[in-house]
């Protein structure tokens, strides 16, 4: 474990530093934070590390939640300023998602690795199949529900995107797009989410892992601090960018790449617990 020569170690850098370019890009793009991106190159990275199932996933996720909270902030800030940020839904919901980071950290923590990458590639492919087969947006409108389905809603957020180390968008766009918010006001929205889902779930996730066995060098918890660094910079400089692209182009083909992404992640992740 950790017998990896300085090709190695310099070639694994460089894709983490272009997945924190590529989850930049995303985060802004479509308010998922990036971390549908970052948790399944850190898994594979780990894998290629020969780092134990047992933390695998878990360090996975809970750097990933660590870097959310430096894109999602940019991410977040960039969409407030144009005014795609719904205040309102975000002060209602924000104490629902954060007793449901709670409960997912709680949870996220003491599961197995592999039930914990399960969780992922399952999400992750039904994301993928609601972004390739969404419906057109020319529905009739649908009401937000009120209380307590929508804290019920909100919650599930919480809870499964902090198990997944995700920022909020993966599910709370296509939740608020069912309910026929425009989909750059569910974007904004999304961004600011993952702030309320990463700074807790971040500190729950290092807090569980002090003293677990195997960790990767650097790690505080199951937060990998030279992932981390490695990640941040160029997510928090491309962030910016996929808010304006966001807000310049018809995002119909980037869904099916995306969602042919997380197909392709899944059924990987997948194969990878047997």
């Amino acid at each position: 474990m950790f017998d990896v020569d300085l090709g190695q170690a310099l070639f694994l850098l460089g894709i983490l530093i272009a997945t924190g370019a590529v989850a930049g890009v995303v985060s802004g793009l479509l308010g998922v934070g990036g971390g549908i991106v970052i948790v399944p190159v850190l898994f594979f990275v780990f894998l290629a590390l020969d780092i134990s199932e047992a933390v695998r996933m878990h360090v996975a996720v809970g750097t990933s939640l660590a870097t959310i909270i430096f894109t999602g902030f940019i991410s977040a800030r960039s969409h407030w300023k144009r005014g795609s940020v719904d205040t309102a839904l975000l002060k209602s919901w924000a104490p629902w998602i954060a007793l449901g980071v709670v409960l997912g950290t709680v949870v996220g923590g003491n599961v197995s690795g592999a039930v914990l990458t399960l969780v992922f590639a399952v999400i992750a492919a039904l994301v993928a199949i609601n972004m390739a087969f969404k419906p057109a947006d020319n529905v009739a409108p649908r009401p937000m529900p009120k209380t307590p389905l929508k804290q019920f809603l909100s919650m599930v957020i919480g809870v499964i995107s902090v198990m997944m180390g995700i920022g909020g968008g993966t599910l709370a766009v296509p939740i608020l797009s069912f309910f026929t918010y425009p989909i750059r006001l569910a974007v904004g929205t999304a961004a600011a989410i993952g702030l309320i889902i990463a700074i807790p779930g971040t500190i729950g996730y290092a807090l569980f892992g002090l003293g677990a066995e195997d960790l990767p060098p650097f790690s505080l918890g199951y937060v990998n601090l030279a992932g981390l660094i490695a990640i941040i910079p160029t997510s928090m400089l491309t962030a910016p960018l996929g808010v304006r692209i966001a807000h310049s182009i018809p995002q119909l083909a980037l869904r099916w790449c995306f969602a042919a992404f997380l197909a392709i992640t899944s059924i990987r992740m997948i194969t990878s617990i047997w």
